[in-house]
């Protein structure tokens, strides 16, 4: 597996150049479809497929970080990647994301949100494996939905992996409280609030609107609207029973995570979990430097991530296939 040489050693400036810089995708080559899945009633998610020129030896479900969407940069090119190395990929967006508040009825999204991946998963399941690759809020769906499932993920899912992820969400919550990282907080405090203004419009009634004006943070988001919206009471209960890393000794497929050490959003530490000495399943790829999701590389290829995510899937396409024909 190739080393990975940061662009720049700064881990703000990292991740800053992983959110902008430009990713090509060919859609000409490889036609994108949308599909909207019905997941439960007055709720539709939105997934953007693309399929190989030949038939796919693997299946690729991408899921977004907190007010990302199927255009996040990282999901782009990795599904350039992912195509010329003949998989499908299929980009999904979380319920109200891309551009789809209309479609997910008086709801939002949340971090442990896995009932909707899942039902996009049996639909797209046939005979290519599955893996889901989740980033940042995605990665925890992921690792959530996996060990939820338990063993029976076998009968679905090939191998999991999670970026950049904040596998205890109170811990990173906190962690967006450092002055040094007000520019993130409040970039994402703006777009969910601003996303509540838009599906209070949509659908009068749902949200508490003179709430708003008192919310100064994520948790105090989490705690007067996540919370509220799924029945969870608190951000702390939210927090408590949403966080993967509590589902991590019930992964039973292949899971990489992949953390860079010094990602500003997340303390490293909360990688310090005993599933990771316990659960032979798990597999902690980390890296000294890569902020979060930022790992663009000082070398081309520039996207070291999608090569990762690429060969990683193929080693485990390769060894679950050897096994089978062995038996």
């Amino acid at each position: 597996m190739r080393p990975f040489t940061p662009l720049l050693p700064n881990p703000h400036l990292l991740t800053i150049a992983g959110n902008y810089w430009k990713r090509e995708l060919d859609v000409t080559s490889f036609p994108v479809q949308a599909t909207l899945y019905p997941t439960e009633p007055g709720v539709q998610v939105l997934v953007h497929s693309q399929k190989p020129h030949a038939a796919p030896i693997a299946e690729l479900i991408a899921v977004h970080g907190l007010e990302g969407s199927s255009d996040a940069g990282y999901a782009r090119s990795l599904a350039q990647a992912a195509l010329t190395a003949g998989c499908a990929m299929h980009r999904f967006n979380m319920r109200s994301c891309g551009g789809t508040e209309q479609h997910s009825g008086r709801t939002l999204y949340h971090s442990g949100q896995t009932g909707d991946l899942l039902h996009v998963v049996q639909r797209i399941k046939n005979d290519a494996p599955i893996f889901l690759v989740g980033f940042s809020l995605g990665g925890n769906v992921v690792l959530k939905l996996a060990g939820e499932l338990g063993e029976s993920a076998r009968e679905l899912i090939a191998g999991v992996i999670a970026v950049s992820t904040p596998i205890d969400l109170a811990a990173c919550v906190e962690r967006l409280r450092r002055k040094s990282n007000f520019i993130y907080a409040n970039r994402f405090l703006r777009r969910l609030k601003q996303r509540i203004l838009l599906k209070e419009s949509l659908t009068p009634g749902s949200f508490a609107l003179d709430q708003l004006p008192a919310v100064k943070s994520i948790y105090d988001f989490d705690d007067k609207f996540t919370a509220q919206c799924f029945g969870f009471g608190s951000a702390d209960n939210y927090y408590a029973t949403q966080s993967s890393n509590q589902f991590l000794d019930r992964v039973r497929i292949p899971a990489l995570l992949i953390q860079a050490k010094d990602d500003p959003l997340i303390p490293f530490d909360v990688y310090n979990h005993p599933a990771f000495e316990r659960n032979a399943n798990l597999t902690l790829l980390a890296v000294d430097h890569g902020g979060h999701l930022g790992f663009v590389s000082r070398t081309k290829p520039r996207f070291w991530l999608d090569q990762v995510l690429v060969q990683w899937i193929s080693e485990v396409r390769n060894k679950a296939h050897a096994g089978f024909v062995s038996q």
